[in-house]
């Protein structure tokens, strides 16, 4: 293929982030050239890479060797591939060594390989079988590392594929972790080998021995606390022994494993032809460098408990068993641990500690100190340093802050108050950010090395890896505030270590006689107040930490309550949670330190039952009022990985589905606490209400068909199509699920089909069910509606359409869109809807039906006495009015308005004034009025806690559902006036263009 004439020029490529204009024209040139892909295809691909230019240079040097692999390569995932090899100039010599892996980096994986993919896949890269590698020779250490290598982009690949690589630290540096534990899992296996076969240096031994041999890794620092940077060195100890005497005796084993960790370390760490991996570093073990490299649990013991010093124990702080003898390798930690937590109670410990960080800084050279990422004065090391002293200081008696993690362990610090919330916050925060530039810097050339570069182009190349900016001069400016940060809370943390923030308070502080309380409360609203009085009495009586803190906080908190709708269900609901906590630590701390997480709880327990009822089920919820982060809802990726997650570690279908209802349940609380006391809009609202919605369906119908489905059927094809509100992705609270069922045969026999799909509805419905929290699948919108099938196959659909299908049938699919189950059948369904609900030719006699329904309907579907104009749904002006012109309008104009192709009533409202089928002036009234109703609606369920389409009457109740809109307190008469007026205007739009 020629590559044509020049689409981009040098001010396109410029813009790309090339810097050598000239030299990258003239390569990417020949790169079209060599892989037959077109120049603006590759210049569009190297917006991805932090270096286009080294990205391009590595990509043609490859593909003068392999030009096959590469254009393989950019086809299937060229992100991907730019990505790593314009970050990672290091990958860029493996892949020109084995251009073949490319096809691994463009493989289909998304997320991070688990712990045991690592594993399997570098066992399996040796051929180990029962810990044993298939070959002794040089050829299994060679494989093992471009296997490694061949894992570690793939965790590359999903590190800078983030948009904001710091929120994925955590669980990319778990992955290196895991990866350097299967890495010397592996490397042990062909050790192992090794010492059978009698490879000259290592002596020979009987395969018995060798594996009655028990040899233990433990790794620590980083590689122990699963926080590991993708080239540093492995700090390990080694622990030997015998699984069975009578095999090999305790001393030969000991030798044994002596050797088997030497063939250990260098399978990972010796020259190759395939370089090193990185330095097994051992030194940590017991005396060190001039101590034994293998020693018997029962001699680390003695030697701990006898001449170890204080740095010593904070080393033990992460170790983990990290490869090897997993049972030995627990032994050890578990016998290790009391004496970690011990060791704080040495004389002059903490000195000793602080003195240890000193002397780091001390040796660093002088020209580094400004360039040290990780040792220098504001470095990485001052965060883990601060972080382990208060572990160490305080986890003697408490052992809830015994984490390895950094971010783990500063978690935890935390929560049990020994760091105040904003300190940690930035410590995470900056400790996240330096370890990413630090990746990004070992990435460059996958060496060790923690120096910030000082020319401007590989500081540039930093900023844009790590996504901090375009140039040298923001990365620079960024690290300089980072440093700046975490000297200063450092300083404040580590050399004066906080208390617990829990402290004692007076008992007799802020108490209320039983006369006076009755009286104040009777005051300020409370309707009982003897009730309220023995409410108060159960949470402030005893002499409990928990009652101290609430005999202090309770006067403030019952004047919130009071402010709130209902305060003698507030004071009850909170009552309840509060007994259901005990002495729940955070709790006891968000109370009296976070005057507006304590706010923010008694507005909700006062406004909503709906969040009352839940919040007494999930009473740890009540925590996300401390994070306005923890309020929003959550992505549907993350809850699909939670709901898939959930079902793994379930067997039955029952403990799953239970599961996966409390995840809903959970989900719609944090959404009901959102709608009350943040700040989500009715849309982003309704978006939440539909993802919970569709992943529980999903998990729901994944399970049933792992129960019903034989594999013998596997080929049969099941989906679940969304329609009305559900479709159109506007749910409210308490809003029904309308949904149709459709199944394809493909090779399983047409009645066997039928029943299985009939099976797999039964199914749904039935562990779809939730007492607590009902979720209503309502299929009543099917063709021929309750008295038609209520499964078909998408052949019966077809069939139905073309021949029968009524005029509000063909409304109702308007709403149409797949949630779970076969994408291709869901694909198939849309297409064949698409022909029904957006015909070439409108039929005016369905037109006309329609309309005829909808007056049907407001004359027979409203209740019998019931004030038409209140009704939010099918009163005049309400939801039913907007939605049904709208859909008129997309009946005769879908076809011929791209806009109105969606189950968006807003955004098909907003294509009709494009289109200028609508005057902007009538859009908004209809917006205004639909908008309200469903706040309306929304806001009655939280209030109630029960759901309801009818503006109440009762004047505290339209207050209270003020309240949840934000009006001011008695605003009943406002609330009620603001929805007859859109209403009004609403209903004069919609029979102005509707009858028309």
């Amino acid at each position: 293929m020629n590559r044509g004439p020049r689409a981009v020029g040098l001010t396109g490529l410029a813009r790309a982030g090339f810097d050598d204009l000239g030299r990258a024209d003239e390569q990417l040139g020949e790169l079209s050239e060599a892989t037959g892909l077109p120049r603006d295809e590759l210049v569009a691909g190297a917006e991805a890479a932090a270096d286009p230019d080294g990205a391009t240079d590595a990509l043609l040097r490859i593909a003068r060797r392999a030009p096959d692999a590469v254009r393989a390569a950019l086809e299937r995932r060229p992100d991907a591939v730019w990505a790593v090899l314009g970050a990672s100039r290091g990958f860029a010599e493996f892949y020109l060594r084995h251009p073949d892996e490319l096809a691994d980096l463009a493989g289909d994986g998304e997320g991070l390989p688990t712990r045991d993919d690592l594993r399997d896949a570098l066992l399996a890269s040796v051929g180990a079988t029962d810990g044993f590698a298939a070959t002794a020779g040089d050829e299994a250490c060679v494989a093992l590392r471009v296997g490694y290598r061949r894992m570690l982009a793939r965790i590359a690949r999903f590190d800078l594929g983030a948009s904001d690589p710091a929120l994925i630290l955590h669980a990319v540096a778990a992955a290196l972790a895991d990866a350097a534990g299967a890495a010397l899992e592996a490397s042990l296996a062909v050790a192992r080998s090794r010492l059978v076969a009698g490879v000259p240096g290592t002596g020979r031994f009987e395969r018995d021995e060798v594996a009655a041999t028990q040899l233990a890794i433990i790794g620590m620092g980083k590689s122990g606390a699963r926080e590991l940077n993708y080239v540093s060195d492995v700090d390990v100890i080694f622990v030997g022994g015998s699984s069975d005497e009578s095999v090999v005796a305790e001393a030969r084993a000991v030798d044994i494993a002596t050797r088997l960790a030497m063939q250990t370390m260098r399978g990972i760490s010796e020259v190759e032809i395939e370089p090193p991996l990185w330095e097994v570093d051992p030194n940590l073990r017991p005396e060190g460098k001039q101590g034994a490299l293998v020693r018997t649990l029962d001699s680390h013991i003695a030697y701990y408990d006898r001449w170890a010093k204080s740095w010593e124990f904070q080393a033990l702080l992460k170790a983990r068993a990290l490869a090897g003898d997993e049972e030995l390798g627990e032994r050890y930690v578990d016998a290790m641990q009391p004496r970690v937590w011990a060791s704080a109670a040495r004389e002059n410990f903490v000195d000793s500690v602080q003195r240890m960080r000193e002397r780091v800084t001390e040796h660093i050279p002088a020209d580094e100190v400004a360039r040290q990422l990780k040792l220098g004065p504001g470095g990485i090391r001052d965060v883990e340093f601060t972080v382990q002293l208060l572990q160490l200081v305080h986890g003697a008696s408490d052992e809830r802050i015994r984490e390895r993690s950094t971010l783990d362990a500063l978690d935890a610090l935390v929560s049990q108050g020994y760091i105040g919330r904003e300190d940690a916050a930035h410590f995470a925060l900056d400790y996240r950010r330096l370890r990413v530039m630090e990746h990004r810097l070992q990435l460059r050339d996958l060496r060790r090395t923690h120096l910030m570069p000082e020319d401007g182009a590989s500081l540039r190349v930093l900023a844009r890896s790590a996504r901090i900016g375009e140039s040298a001069d923001r990365v620079v400016a960024a690290w300089e505030e980072i440093k700046r940060e975490v000297r200063e809370i450092h300083v404040r943390l580590f050399y004066r270590p906080l208390l617990s923030a829990v402290a004692a308070l007076p008992a007799d502080e802020h108490t209320l006689s039983p006369e006076q309380a009755k009286a104040r409360l009777a005051a300020i609203g409370f309707r009982d107040p003897a009730g309220a009085l023995r409410h108060m009495g159960a949470l402030t009586s005893g002499l409990s930490r928990k009652t101290a803190i609430q005999r202090h906080l309770m006067p403030v908190m019952l004047r919130w309550f009071a402010d709130g709708v209902d305060p003698d269900y507030g004071l009850l609901a909170f009552r309840r949670i509060s007994e259901r906590l005990g002495d729940t630590p955070w709790f006891l701390r968000m109370l009296r330190d976070s005057a507006g997480a304590a706010e923010s709880l008694t507005r909700l327990l006062s406004g909503s039952r709906y969040v009352g009822e839940l919040m007494e089920w999930i009473p740890e919820s009540i925590a996300w009022l401390d994070s306005r982060e923890q309020l929003r809802p959550r992505p549907g990726y993350v809850l699909q990985e939670e709901a898939r997650a959930i079902q793994t570690r379930h067997r039955s279908i029952d403990d799953a589905m239970s599961a996966v209802r409390a995840l809903r349940r959970r989900e719609l609380l944090r959404l009901a606490m959102a709608a009350v006391v943040g700040d989500l809009s009715i849309e982003e609202l309704a978006e939440g209400l539909t993802t919970i919605t569709e992943v529980t369906i999903q998990a729901t119908l994944r399970a049933v068909r792992r129960e019903i489905v034989p594999p013998e059927d596997e080929g049969l094809d099941f989906s679940i199509i969304a329609m009305g509100r559900f479709g159109g992705a506007e749910l409210g609270f308490g809003s029904d699920a309308d949904i149709i069922y459709v199944y394809a045969p493909n090779d399983v026999a047409p009645q066997r089909a039928q029943e299985l799909a009939l099976q797999l509805v039964h199914g749904v419905r039935r562990y779809s069910e939730d007492h607590r929290l009902p979720l209503d699948l309502d299929a009543g919108l099917r063709p021929e509606g309750r008295n038609g099938p209520l499964v078909r196959s998408i052949e019966s659909y077809a069939e139905y359409y073309r021949r029968w299908s009524l005029s509000w049938e063909a409304q109702a699919l308007l709403r149409a869109r797949g949630v779970a189950g076969s994408v291709t059948l869901i694909e198939r369904f849309l297409a064949l809807a698409d022909d029904v609900r957006y015909p070439e030719a409108p039929d005016p006699q369905g037109l006309r039906e329609i309309r005829r329904i909808k007056a049907r309907v407001e004359s027979e579907r409203l209740p019998q006495g019931q004030d038409r104009s209140r009704h939010l749904k099918l009163g005049p002006g309400g939801l039913s009015d907007v939605e049904w012109l709208v859909q008129l309008l997309q009946l005769e104009h879908g076809r011929r308005v791209a806009g109105l192709r969606t189950t968006s009533t807003m955004t098909a409202l907003d294509a009709a004034v494009d289109a200028e089928l609508l005057p902007r002036d009538a859009a908004d009234k209809l917006a205004a009025a639909w908008r309200l109703a469903s706040r309306l609606r929304s806001a009655n369920t939280l209030l109630s806690g029960q759901t309801s389409d009818v503006l109440p009457t009762d004047r505290a109740r339209l207050d209270g559902i003020g309240r949840l809109l934000e009006y001011p307190a008695r605003s009943a008469t406002m609330v009620e006036e603001d929805w007859m007026r859109a209403a009004r205007q609403a209903r004069r739009v919609f029979e102005k263009h509707f009858y028309a």
